[in-house]
């Protein structure tokens, strides 16, 4: 294990401690005020620095991020909302939307509100909100490394309508700054069901800064329409990609702006996955000033979108990077891009993501 920029044995390790719990690992808690009570939260510290919460109460989505205590992601003002609060409706997912690092949007539905000949549909879908079942977390060692492990179900069904279960886990080691997200995703229904996925990876102050530079991958750039309104004096596809990939201070008039970066066969590596990094030359850590970079890693073939929200508004200041399989104007205007992606009865798809952190 290497810990403390040091290379130790598990006996080595276990000879300094009480219990590992002192340095790092998996612990269970439930929060019990406001309208968070009832939320359980999976405390997941790796010893090396990153320390995040896994919610099982809301489709297993990661809320506070950190870094030796200081925030990479963005919180939303709702706070870990429990999900009996949700509302499906229109945008009312914005009342009850954590936040955090993680919110899966999906399963059925990603985007923007809409209505087709299915049905009705809220933005962004309903596995933020779904509580998991089959929840489980381990520890343990694997020669002298201490693996650790966070997995569970969120299944989104209905009546005459569509089956479909997501299985998650996220692993990771002790000693890293690094969770490996898999998912799978069934359809364990008897009729065709339509399956839209977007990972809504949210990053705040103070990783975001005005020198903060965004790497993204190679990819062919659009800006979703309904942005059209902050982009005004931007003339070219140079000077969009020139802002998405910088930060500035926030400005509580600014609109959002939403970029697709639809990936190019050059921005895929030999393992089939692509990346973005944020990287901050001055990130504060105990009380010094140095580079630390985030860099999200994810399956290209069953992602084959980055949706990019820039949003460095006042309050809602905030930097979304989200792989997908879809858009986000909506299932409705997803048929007209050829989708929406589809899963045939017992048919299933598989999700790899990674976040590395140094």
């Amino acid at each position: 294990m290497q810990l403390y920029g040091e290379k130790r044995s598990r006996r080595e390790v276990e000879a300094r401690v009480g219990q590992l719990g002192q340095i790092g690992g998996v612990r269970r808690m439930t929060l019990t005020e406001g309208k968070s009570a009832g939320v359980e939260i999976i405390e997941v510290r790796t010893g090396a620095g990153l320390a995040f919460e896994v919610t099982p109460s809301k489709g297993m989505d990661i809320s506070l991020a950190q870094l030796w205590g200081v925030p990479l992601s963005w919180q939303s003002p709702n706070g870990d909302v429990h999900p009996g609060h949700y509302d499906a409706d229109g945008t009312n997912w914005l009342r009850t939307a954590s936040g955090g690092l993680l919110m899966t949007c999906g399963l059925s539905h990603a985007g923007s509100p809409s209505v087709d000949e299915s049905g009705s549909y809220g933005l962004h879908g309903r596995a933020h909100h779904t509580p998991a079942s089959l929840v489980s977390v381990r520890e343990e060692w694997v020669d002298d490394e201490r693996i650790w492990g966070v997995s569970g179900v969120v299944e989104e069904t209905a009546m005459f309508g569509s089956k479909l279960r997501l299985t998650r886990e996220l692993t990771g080691k002790l000693g890293d700054n690094r969770i490996v997200i898999s998912d799978r995703v069934e359809n364990v229904g008897f009729q065709p069901a339509s399956h839209m996925m977007l990972y809504h990876f949210n990053f705040g102050y103070p990783l975001l800064g005005e020198h903060t530079e965004i790497v993204l991958p190679a990819a062919d750039r659009e800006v979703r329409e309904s942005g059209a309104p902050a982009m005004d004096g931007i003339s070219d596809m140079t000077d969009v990609l020139a802002r998405a990939a910088r930060w500035e201070t926030p400005d509580a008039s600014i609109a959002e702006t939403v970029y697709y970066h639809q990936l190019r066969n050059e921005a895929i590596d030999a393992d089939g996955m692509a990346q973005a990094t944020i990287a901050n030359p001055s990130f504060p850590t105990g009380g010094v000033l140095g580079p630390v970079s985030v860099t999200l890693r994810w399956s290209a073939d069953t992602l084959p979108l980055l949706v990019q929200w820039r949003m460095p508004g006042a309050g809602e200041h905030v930097l979304g990077l989200e792989p997908a399989n879809c858009r986000v104007e909506g299932r409705a205007a997803e048929q007209r891009y050829g989708g929406p992606f589809m899963l045939q009865p017992g048919e299933s798809t598989t999700y790899k993501l990674e976040l590395i952190v140094g």
